[in-house]
Order: structure tokens, then sequence, then C-alpha cells
């Protein structure tokens, strides 16, 4: 009997993979995606602290005028440029890019251009 593979299963241990080299320092915090079917969420995390410093998502209400009647990749760049200007408001330039195990393509690669668009290094 062939078992159908669970894909978000796969990406979990992916992304489990990833985590163990990609850390967020005080100096240089971490970016990171997840992907749902409708939604993009994206934090900048110091993990020393354990603390958030900036966030974006699709549902935002800030966010949420400017993506009316636009596709998911350009929702998702919005939300990479959001993200980008909460955190270099806070002080952030520099961080490491954490594409959550999934693949740097489509919404996930339109959101890191966003960011990087708007100053964001990484």
């Amino acid at each position: 009997m062939i078992k159908k593979t669970d894909k978000n299963q796969e990406r979990v241990v992916r992304h489990k993979r990833v985590r163990r080299k990609v850390v967020g320092t005080e100096s240089k915090p971490r970016l990171s995606v997840y992907r749902s079917l409708s939604q993009i969420y994206a934090q900048i995390i110091d993990d020393s602290k354990g603390v958030t410093i900036a966030s974006a998502s699709t549902i935002d209400p800030e966010v949420k005028g400017l993506i009316a009647g636009k596709s998911k990749s350009e929702q998702a760049n919005i939300v990479g440029q959001t993200v980008a200007k909460r955190a270099i408001e806070k002080g952030v330039s520099e961080v490491v890019f954490d594409r959550g195990g999934y693949i740097y393509i489509g919404r996930v690669q339109a959101l890191a251009d966003g960011a990087r668009e708007s100053g964001l290094k990484f």
C-alpha cells in the first residue's frame, strides 16, 4: 500500500534542519516566514531574548487596505515592505532570512524581495 506523504510534515522537518544553523541574535535578528493557503505572516525575532521585534501579515488592519484586489505574490511583497519598515523604525537594518522550510519561490521570494526593497539587508 502506498502512503500519501504529508507535505506540511516534510516542511516542518526541513524547517527544523534549517533552524539548527539559522539563529537570530540581537545584532542580526531572524526574519521568519509562515505561509498558509490564503495568508502570509512575517516576524523579526531576537532568539537570544525570545522577543519579536516587528511583525506584519496580510491580516493586519494597516496592510489590509493596501492589498485589496492584488495577487498573493503582490500581497507578500507588501507584507515584506511593511515588516522591513517596522524593523527599521526599531533600529534593525540587517537580518538572517528563515524561509520556514518553504521553497524560495513565489510568495516567499516576493516577501524577501519586498523586505530588501525597503532597506533590510540579508
